[in-house]
């Protein structure tokens, strides 16, 4: 028997009440993940401004860098991790002992950089990974799952198990297409509902003109799929200067116009929903991703 069959063995024989999806609503842990059709947007840099938004609400905050091979949130945070993701897949480690900690409320799993050996993980690397998540239920209030840029099957796959999906995108006319090509193929996936993220906006008008041009192409050719506002960041030169300091702009540069803005989008995202079904955490999380229904 090999590595992916044990582990599905073992996955069942938790017995059936532990993956049913209403016995997974006692976790306390809500899962989202922050994608983007193109580089580029500043993804990681929300990932990491809306973890410390959320660790100053008093939420203990898990970083999960699902960009197997190119490492960025350490290097957001200004974090130097000994060990990445990659240990905990060959076995070597611990899903716990390579959480590093940019401080006392945000843990980052970090991924491995420059390595093209997790670029593409079989499924064998998958339900390794996986199963090392469930002692991590209920540490932590939320998991931001920063995936990679574009549509490769590491991005489909940890986007479909979220529950939650926030899509960041910019004004760029790339920027839309992509992202609208990344919805696309996640609709075709299975998943029908996303939050849209305006990022570096030149204020309220073209966020809205950016969401009014997704929200018309997704109507007109997916039937059922619903975009969601949530809202934009605008463009701040502090953001850049943060950057090249290695430190989120909202705990740099508290002030800013940008890090306000950041702190009104994670109390939303706190009052919303958590999923469209209640379920999004990291059980669910893992047992979505083990039932083998997702590429």
């Amino acid at each position: 028997m090999d590595q992916a069959s044990s582990l599905r063995e073992m996955v069942k024989g938790r017995g059936a009440s532990s993956v049913r999806r209403g016995a997974l609503r006692s976790s306390s842990t809500r899962v989202i993940s922050i994608t983007s059709g193109k580089g580029g947007v500043g993804k990681t840099n929300m990932v990491a401004n809306l973890a410390v938004a959320f660790a100053n609400m008093g939420k203990r905050v898990l970083i999960f860098d699902a960009d197997m091979g190119l490492a960025n949130v350490d290097i957001v945070f200004g974090i130097h991790p000994q060990f990445h993701v990659g240990h905990v897949i060959t076995g070597e480690k611990e899903l716990s002992e390579v959480i590093a900690m940019a401080s006392d409320r945000i843990g980052v799993i970090p991924a491995a950089s420059g390595d093209t050996a997790f670029a593409d993980l079989t499924e064998g690397q998958k339900l390794s990974l996986l199963a090392e998540f469930d002692g991590l239920d209920n540490l932590y209030d939320i998991m931001l799952i920063d995936t990679a840029a574009g549509i490769s099957s590491n991005v489909i796959y940890f986007n479909s198990a979220a529950e939650e999906c926030i899509v960041v995108v910019t004004g760029e006319p790339t920027s839309v297409t992509d992202a609208y090509g990344m919805i696309k193929v996640m609709f075709l996936n299975g998943t029908k509902h996303f939050k849209l993220l305006v990022n570096m906006a030149r204020g309220l008008q073209e966020a809205k003109a950016v969401y009014a041009t997704l929200s018309q192409a997704a109507d007109r050719f997916l039937n059922g799929v619903v975009l969601e506002f949530l809202g934009y960041v605008p463009f701040d030169d502090h953001l850049r200067q943060a950057v090249v300091g290695r430190s989120p702009v909202i705990k740099q540069y508290p002030g800013a116009t940008s890090s306000r803005s950041i702190a009104k989008l994670a109390e939303q995202i706190l009052k919303s929903p958590s999923g469209t079904s209640g379920t999004g955490n990291i059980s669910f999380f893992m047992n979505r991703l083990i039932s083998g229904d997702n590429p």
